[in-house]
């Protein structure tokens, strides 16, 4: 039941965000895919699991996990004038992998 709720919360920002992009306000759907859907779920879990200590570890990493989006909204930014549509947006994700692959490696040292 809990799996099936978590796949009805995501179909729903998938509808949003078709309705958002159609409307004369569609750059709103860039910020619709930053509502704490999930981060509510996994702060829950969380929270309801672990210490309190590991739900803040678990929210200051959630802050420093910002950096990897901004890197693929930076590349995507840079790219999408120079390439296909289709190319800017996986060189974008390679992007968010590479920043969110330093971050967690940087985050293992650091903690």
């Amino acid at each position: 039941m809990d799996l099936i709720l978590k796949a009805c919360l995501g179909a729903a920002v998938v509808v949003i965000l078709a309705a958002l992009a159609k409307t004369r306000n569609y750059y709103i759907a860039g910020l619709v895919p930053l509502f704490p859907t999930f981060a509510l779920i996994a702060h829950y879990i969380v929270g309801k699991e672990r210490s309190l200590e590991d739900l803040k570890t678990t929210i200051l990493f959630g802050m420093w996990s910002i950096i990897p989006y901004l890197v693929y909204l930076m590349a995507l930014y840079l790219l999408v004038d120079r390439l296909r549509l289709e190319a800017s947006l996986a060189l974008a994700t390679l992007a968010w992998l590479v920043a969110a692959g330093i971050l967690v490696s940087l985050w293992l040292r650091l903690h």
